[in-house]
């Protein structure tokens, strides 16, 4: 009897190994569980109104998005410049991506030096770029960076371009090319 109940035991083990496929998917309990069905992209109306874009539900924040409190005026910029400080320590600030981050969107109007002799400045593309040691600018982490993510003047916004920590970064770099340039 028990070695009845062995062979018995071994036939259905090896019936279910012989019958699984690796190249095809086994049986599928409840399939509507993870196979959704597929919409074309403005094709079908999947909504009550019609409209397959959604925009966002209101107050939602993006995923990985922080908001940036301070508003874009002269009093923003104020503020800014007096009270905001960098959330990076200094083992977390890297020079070398700051430099990095700098000449790909800050030093073709800047300079690779800060001094405000970029390629469009020195070709006469733009002009009145200052150097970032020009008596009466007195620049801090805070203004940079309220200047990276509203922009200034005829500086237009990088908010886009680069996120929060890159943005952390460029300033960091900047603030090392000012204290060079006031040597």
């Amino acid at each position: 009897m028990k070695s009845l109940i062995k062979i018995l035991v071994i036939a259905v083990v090896l019936v279910a190994v012989s019958c699984k496929k690796d190249t095809a998917p086994n049986y599928q309990f409840m399939p509507n569980m993870y196979e959704s069905a597929g919409y074309e992209t403005y094709g079908e109306a999947a909504f009550k109104d019609g409209v397959e874009a959604q925009i966002p539900a209101k107050g939602s924040v993006a995923r990985g998005h922080v908001p940036f409190d301070i508003e874009n005026s002269t009093a923003g910029y104020e503020l800014a410049k007096a009270t905001l400080m960098s959330p990076l320590s200094a083992d977390d600030i890297d020079t070398e991506r700051g430099k990095e981050l700098y000449n790909i969107y800050c030093g073709i109007c800047h300079g690779t030096k800060g001094n405000g002799q970029g390629n469009l400045v020195k070709r006469e593309k733009i002009l009145g770029i200052p150097s970032y040691d020009d008596a009466g600018r007195a620049i801090t982490g805070g203004s940079i960076y309220h200047t990276i993510y509203y922009g200034k003047n005829a500086m237009g916004s990088y908010a886009n371009q680069i996120n929060e920590e890159e943005r952390w970064q460029v300033v960091s770099y900047v603030l090392t090319l000012k204290a060079d340039l006031e040597k």
